[in-house]
């Protein structure tokens, strides 16, 4: 099932303030808290959803990038995932009486902001990189490379973080500590191991203890013919590499596409606008177009045409995606150009063509639809 959107969820406009999106999320939590709904599990997705929408929207980063890019722009921040910052002041939220919220949100995300997780252990986080191409690069396809900055595995120490690790005394390994007052059970990151729930004696001289290096790398991106504009490629296991050796996240590329001087497209079709004189639509002519892959093709202008008359040229549009081939069609627009600039005798062959054919002084108008 698609995700709904988060200002939905809470059941605010995308304006909302930050009070009146709290507001709305302690309602929905109070309502469907498992606490209160025992067993109910369309309850506790509902309190999940709820709660996964707060925590972008009450992030002024998060909720910025969800505005401009939808979940894309928040899965490349590490997706929305609970963490004890994101979520302190409880009492503040939900006020006495409501317990139990560290160990629900523990249980639900995985209680310390490790993101997605693999084998147990937290994925590394995805990077998101932009990139621009030419109009053409879109349509017929292109590989480039691109040049980013990425956390990979510290080759000296495995991503281990160097010798002597031994288990964190103050949290016991679990990386959090809890504050217990009465129902309320609270969890925050552990502050002597910083979450991990390990500390190392012999940090690694490399990568000072946290097993990642930062690298500069370089790679080819394929973009395959035919590839809508403003869209992205997915490359698996291109993003940050996660801590202790875990596996990395993903790398999200979003192709830009430059305008094209001549071409508009839309969907699988290209558009275009060619100029022909008062002559050559009178009497009808025969013209050349360039498409855009550089072919020079015959076009017949039929007698008598009209302003903003559309021709339509067969496979010559853009390649459909997975489709062997196929590609879309080739829409040119006549423009009839009426010369600004006219000799005497012009003007006179031009005044006898009117006296012999007669000219409507009050002409009556056209239907906008119509043209």
């Amino acid at each position: 099932m698609s995700k709904r959107d988060y200002y939905e969820v809470l059941g605010v406009e995308k304006g909302a303030g930050a009070d009146e999106v709290k507001k709305a999320y302690r309602k929905l939590a109070v309502k469907f808290h498992p606490d209160r709904n025992q067993d109910n599990k369309e309850a506790e997705a509902k309190f999940k959803e709820a709660t996964e929408a707060y925590e972008v929207l009450s992030d002024e980063k998060k909720r910025q990038a969800y505005d401009q890019f939808g979940f894309a722009g928040v899965d490349n921040m590490g997706g929305p995932t609970f963490n004890a910052n994101a979520f302190s002041g409880f009492e503040d939220l939900f006020g006495e009486g409501m317990g139990g919220f560290g160990n629900i949100f523990e249980s639900f995300f995985g209680g310390g902001g490790g993101g997605r997780r693999s084998g147990g252990r937290p994925r590394g986080s995805d990077l998101r990189h932009d990139i621009r191409i030419d109009f053409d690069q879109a349509v017929f396809g292109k590989e480039v490379e691109i040049e980013f900055d990425r956390l990979k595995t510290c080759g000296d120490c495995h991503g281990a973080g160097g010798e002597g690790v031994r288990t964190c005394s103050q949290c016991g390994g679990s990386g959090q500590v809890r504050r217990n007052s009465g129902f309320f059970s609270i969890a925050t990151a552990c502050t002597s191991c910083g979450g991990e729930g390990t500390v190392i004696d012999n940090p690694c001289s490399t990568c000072r203890g946290s097993g990642t290096v930062r690298v500069h790398q370089k790679i080819k991106v394929t973009i395959p013919p035919g590839m809508d504009p403003d869209r992205r490629i997915r490359l698996e296991g291109q993003g940050n590499n996660g801590p202790k050796g875990a596996p990395a996240g993903d790398l999200y590329v979003y192709i830009h596409v430059r305008p094209h001087q001549h071409f508009e497209r839309h969907k699988y079709d290209l558009y275009c606008v060619l100029p022909i004189s008062i002559t050559q639509a009178a009497l009808g002519a025969d013209i050349f177009v360039k498409t855009l892959d550089n072919k020079r093709i015959k076009l017949k202008v039929p007698p008598g045409t009209q302003d903003s008359k559309m021709l339509k040229i067969r496979g010559e549009g853009v390649p459909v995606l997975n489709a062997g081939g196929r590609r879309g069609d080739l829409y040119v627009k006549l423009k009839v150009v009426v010369p600004s600039r006219l000799s005497g005798k012009d003007k006179e062959l031009l005044r006898q063509y009117a006296d012999r054919h007669g000219e409507e002084s009050e002409p009556k108008p056209i239907r906008l639809k119509d043209l």
